[in-house]
């Protein structure tokens, strides 16, 4: 068989770039896109396991599971692997603001001609959250 093809029975093929997996997060009712993180074998394993949302934060070199600061946590309704098996979204119900910058979204800015505009609300403040800061 395919390598690709078992790859897309058994789960996300974690062998390429350097074995993380772009793993988006979708509200599970509405369908807004909340945030885009990454996920290696570990984070998935654990996301399946315990039906949270847990991501690899590239930049602590860890596992990040969402919310663990915050309280805005992630409980995941369903979990869909790409046809290339090297991408992943989850349909997920979000607890409090999905984004660091106290967004509901981390798609709060969009592209116009006179550049970037915050076209969201913010629901909190970062520095009410964050005791280690972002």
């Amino acid at each position: 068989m395919d390598p690709a093809a078992k790859s897309a029975l058994t789960g996300p093929d974690f062998t390429k770039n350097d074995g993380l997996v772009a793993a988006v997060a979708q509200d599970a009712t509405t369908g807004q896109v909340l945030m885009l993180a990454w996920m290696n074998a570990e984070a998935y394993a654990e996301t399946l396991k315990t039906g949270r949302a847990v991501y690899y934060s590239r930049s602590r070199g860890k596992l990040w599971r969402k919310g663990e600061e915050s309280g805005h946590v992630q409980t995941v309704h369903a979990i869909y692997v790409d046809c290339d098996a090297d991408a992943i979204l989850l349909k997920v119900e979000q607890v409090g603001a999905a984004c660091h910058e106290g967004y509901r979204s981390c798609f709060f800015r969009q592209a116009t001609g006179e550049g970037l505009q915050v076209v969201a609300e913010r629901l909190v403040d970062p520095a009410d959250i964050y005791s280690k800061g972002q």
